[in-house]
């Protein structure tokens, strides 16, 4: 069942998992990795989104975040999309990499 719509106004705190697509990885090697978090981080400030903490594991990653004026989905979307366009180009593979629904996890 999918989740409902998740409440969003500056400075609300959210937990984000996000999952590669068919359980696939998400991050390949330290490269990998080091671009994550360095949009990651890019992101959070020109955003005026904090992150407190994150976890990122072979094929997904979890975010605890405080949403800026900009919002959560916009901050996902730009990370996500843009980090997904790097991984395709840099390992010659294309379409989805992320799992359609990224969601909160309450009890991980």
């Amino acid at each position: 069942m999918p989740r409902g719509a998740r409440l969003d106004a500056p400075g609300t705190l959210h937990h984000v998992m996000v999952r590669g697509i068919e359980k696939r990885s998400i991050v390949s090697d330290d490269r990998d990795r080091k671009d994550f978090l360095s949009r990651m981080g890019a992101l959070a400030v020109e955003m005026q989104t904090i992150v407190y903490a994150w976890a990122l594991m072979d094929n997904h990653a979890h975010i605890l975040l405080r949403s800026g004026n900009f919002g959560l989905p916009t901050f996902m979307r730009r990370l996500l999309s843009g980090y997904a366009i790097f991984h395709n180009r840099r390992h010659g593979r294309s379409g989805h990499l992320f799992h359609k629904e990224a969601t909160d996890c309450e009890f991980c």
